[in-house]
């Protein structure tokens, strides 16, 4: 009663911190094995009931303006939608968030946001697209060589006839052209084709950032599974974990998943036990087991009214004292049966 309750939700790797050196004399009921100092726990305004930049309570008695808050998906702290830099998209048709602290942290994120990021931020060859979001000023990164480039997205190579390709074989070879080539000799010369036009990288994210992409002071909201879209070459991995964000990785750490697990683990709990007990059992012993329950919670009921009756409180020892009684009733009643014709 002496203590205030703040909303954390979904906090990252937290544990408690009864039973290490911040409570020595508070022994942990989840971990009893608890070390000294909780490294992982990142203790941020949320701790003491502030959000947001602004660093107000939530909510805010002194805020007259209708806004809900999201959370970052990096730091997991909570934003008002007017303080993000980027006015979320009015369908609400995003899955996650990072703020404009964490994108200016993860940098990285920026070229993925032009291909992916829902309220998109690109540019094309001839100069600057639209800004979706009209708030801050661009800042354009380009290719070290300053060079308009392509999208990154290689075409297939065209469908030639027979005869042309023919033709190119001709010429790399100076024979005559002929027609009646092989099927062979035509994948032959796409390979060749292939080699000298299409060269692949290893990292998704060198191939995004050699092309024009806008930077801004600004959060991003990314849709489903846009997660899976990221590098994992052995140089980004190298550095999300420097970043400490291989979280990002994981497509078990989002909110939505989460929340299915929440709603699976719900699912579970309101599963009748009896009726999973009685499945399991053939016709015989499903008799004998409602027979047995129905006993139990008729004598149970009529044991527990005397209580209520007498407005007295229902301790250990009576529920004990009980169950050894329903217990004896129950050895009499077996050891009692007749299994024989008299």
């Amino acid at each position: 009663g002496s203590h205030k309750l703040f909303e954390l939700y979904t906090k990252r790797n937290f544990r408690c911190d009864c039973g290490n050196s911040k409570f020595k004399n508070l022994e942990c009921k989840l971990f009893p094995d608890k070390s000294k100092v909780n490294s992982c726990n990142k203790y941020n305004d949320n701790f003491f009931g502030l959000y947001c930049v602004c660093k107000r309570p939530y909510p805010d008695p002194e805020d007259e303006v209708p806004d809900e808050m999201i959370q970052c998906v990096v730091c997991e702290d909570w934003f008002h939608g007017r303080h993000l830099g980027a006015i979320p998209p009015e369908s609400g048709d995003f899955q996650e968030m990072v703020c404009q602290a964490c994108m200016r942290r993860c940098s990285f994120l920026w070229a993925y946001a032009a291909q992916l990021a829902v309220t998109r931020i690109s540019a094309e060859d001839d100069g600057l697209l639209p800004n979706a979001t009209g708030m801050g000023d661009e800042d354009v990164s380009k290719p070290e060589n300053g060079a308009p480039q392509d999208n990154g997205l290689k075409e297939d190579a065209p469908e030639h006839g027979r005869d042309s390709v023919n033709e190119v074989k001709a010429e790399q070879k100076n024979e005559p052209c002929s027609s009646s080539s092989s099927e062979s000799d035509l994948q032959t010369v796409f390979k060749k084709e292939n080699i000298k036009t299409e060269p692949q990288s290893s990292c998704r994210l060198q191939e995004l950032q050699a092309k024009q992409f806008v930077k801004k002071d600004a959060a991003t909201y990314w849709p489903l599974n846009w997660r899976s879209k990221l590098c994992t070459c052995q140089d980004c991995m190298k550095m999300y974990g420097e970043l400490d964000v291989l979280f990002l990785t994981d497509e078990c750490d989002t909110v939505l998943a989460y929340e299915n697990k929440g709603k699976n683990d719900q699912a579970t709990d309101r599963r009748d036990p009896l009726m999973d007990t009685l499945s399991s059992m053939n016709r015989v012993q499903q008799v004998e087991l409602i027979c047995e329950y129905n006993d139990l919670k008729t004598e149970l009921k009529d044991y527990l009214k005397r209580f209520a009756d007498e407005g007295t409180v229902v301790k250990r020892e009576d529920i004990q004292q009980f169950f050894e009684e329903f217990q004896s009733k129950k050895r009499r009643r077996v050891d009692g049966l007749q299994y024989y014709c008299s």
